[in-house]
């Protein structure tokens, strides 16, 4: 059986409207989280950060005015206060995240999911 496919999708994003379209040419439904309108909780992006295996400013969107705002660019930041900023202003959540199993690919490129699916 085929893990559940989640996409942390943004559909005014045109990355993200391209990896939603691969998944379901593939004949896969996957689970659709607006995140902006349903944001992550702390728990759930570090579960992302450690499916990704990377840092979490790996997934930050840095030209998002909320970054310089919250002086997000500041490097003594905790991974915890890094990841609390980006619960509480989705909109810096790198777009689009697929989630496969114990598996996660961010879609830049789009193609990029195609190794995790």
């Amino acid at each position: 059986m085929q893990d559940q496919v989640t996409l942390f999708h943004n559909p005014r994003c045109s990355k993200s409207r391209a990896a939603l379209q691969i998944v379901k040419k593939l004949g896969i439904e996957p689970i659709i989280i607006e995140y902006l309108k349903n944001p992550p909780t702390s728990e759930k992006i570090k579960e992302i950060v450690n499916k990704l295996g990377v840092n979490p400013r790996d997934i930050i969107r840095t030209k998002e005015p909320v970054y310089l705002e919250k002086n997000l660019n500041n490097q003594n930041l905790t991974n915890e206060e890094l990841i609390n900023s980006i619960a509480e202003s989705p909109i810096l959540l790198e777009r689009p995240i697929i989630l496969v199993g114990e598996k996660a690919a961010i879609g830049r490129p789009p193609e990029l999911i195609l190794e995790i699916l």
